[in-house]
């Protein structure tokens, strides 16, 4: 099994003397892990820290094989973010949480393109947390989870939608979530539409939401918590007053 393919390391770590097994996100063939020769050295290194894009030529024996990938760097990468500790915790939180829900060899060209969307609004610090909260809707998405933010689900109505069901993870307006306000999800508005801007408190209630179907429907099935990763990027979004 051959293939070449544009892909974005999500980590690496160290196999052998000289070696490094990289686990990658592929644009056609899903989460890839691969040996990579020479992957630890000074020179290889830098293209695979997390967000690193490259071109990946992969070759196994069969899909079932680990299989051994020479990687071409491309682009800046992550370096371009080396002023920014803020963005990197962000970057680092995208490649765990992806690297945690996607199964392996199973393609998700969208979550490459969501991912891809994400690397490219790191670059924008008032941005970025807020896409970081689409980024993980999608994944949802992606993996048949998605959040039905369409209309409400006790009345059918389009109009002010501003909670979501923990349980269904669908829509709920104001006037039928009210008595239940205390059990339910805030929906943040940027979530309904790219023209509703952001609120204070908006990127927290958009990482709850997100954060609580990933848990319930992708990490607790696989028993697994949530990546420490995004906790850390929370925790420093936080302490920066961004949430």
């Amino acid at each position: 099994m051959d293939f070449t393919d544009d892909a974005y390391v999500l980590a690496a770590r160290a196999h052998g003397d000289t070696g490094a097994v990289v686990e990658l996100l592929t644009e056609s063939h899903g989460r890839r892990a691969a040996y990579v020769a020479g992957g630890a050295s000074r020179r290889m290194k830098p293209f695979l820290q997390p967000g690193a894009r490259v071109v990946a030529d992969l070759r196994a024996r069969t899909s079932e094989h680990l299989g051994s990938a020479r990687l071409e760097p491309v682009g800046e990468g992550p370096a371009a973010l080396f002023d920014d500790p803020l963005a990197l915790t962000g970057l680092a939180a995208a490649a765990a949480v992806a690297q945690g829900a996607l199964p392996e060899r199973e393609p998700h060209p969208g979550a490459f393109l969501a991912f891809e969307a994400l690397m490219s609004a790191f670059a924008v610090p008032e941005v970025w947390p807020a896409i970081f909260v689409r980024f993980e809707a999608g994944l949802l998405e992606d993996l048949g989870f998605g959040l039905d933010l369409s209309r409400c689900a006790a009345t059918g109505s389009t109009d002010d939608l501003v909670w979501v069901s923990p349980r269904t993870g669908r829509a709920v307006s104001r006037v039928a979530g009210e008595p239940y306000a205390d059990k339910l999800l805030k929906l943040p508005p940027f979530l309904l539409g790219a023209q509703a801007g952001l609120g204070e408190g908006d990127v927290g209630a958009g990482l709850d939401l997100t954060g609580h179907f990933l848990e319930q429907f992708v990490f607790h099935p696989l028993d697994r918590p949530l990546p420490p990763a995004r906790t850390w990027m929370i925790d420093r979004l936080r302490e920066a007053g961004r949430l």
